[in-house]
């Protein structure tokens, strides 16, 4: 296998997992994993991403667009130069996201743990509270562990 099939293979691969994982159509996936595997070093420029992704500029700038809402990529831009070069977000960025749901989660079993406790009124309901009370520890647990890698990250980031 040669490098560029391993490189396309690893692409076709990220672009498999965002599909299931972030329910991303398949150029945004494929435009995402494009953007871990090649722009390391300088980012990539829209029309190298409209070249390579063989689609139409509007499919890419469609997708783009949709990648930075979700805040999976940024660009930045050189002074002087008109083109914006995309990066994927740093992975302090993308698991801070990951916090984010984790924190509307545990707001949730809260929730349910205050309404659950007032109005258990048979066994199902107690096995219910008591899963929840249980699940609540496993999502703080994973959390706390999200905190110290995000952490980590972010000095890693910081001297690059």
């Amino acid at each position: 296998m040669t490098i560029h099939q391993e490189k396309e293979e690893l692409i076709e691969m990220f672009g498999i997992h965002f599909e299931s994982l972030y329910n991303l159509p398949p150029l945004a996936s494929r435009i995402l994993g494009t953007l871990i595997v090649d722009s390391c070093k300088t980012g990539i420029t829209f029309e190298t991403l409209v070249e390579q992704m063989k689609a139409s500029k509007s499919s890419v700038s469609t997708n783009l667009n949709l990648l930075l809402k979700l805040e999976k990529i940024s660009y930045y831009t050189i002074p002087g130069d008109r083109k914006k070069y995309f990066k994927p977000s740093l992975f302090s960025e993308r698991l801070s996201n990951y916090l984010k749901i984790l924190e509307f989660e545990k707001k949730i079993i809260d929730r349910m743990l205050s309404y659950r406790e007032k109005t258990i009124s048979c066994a199902e309901e107690q096995n219910n509270f008591d899963n929840a009370k249980e699940y609540k520890l496993h999502v703080t647990e994973v959390e706390e562990l999200l905190i110290k890698i995000i952490d980590k990250f972010k000095v890693t980031e910081k001297n690059k």
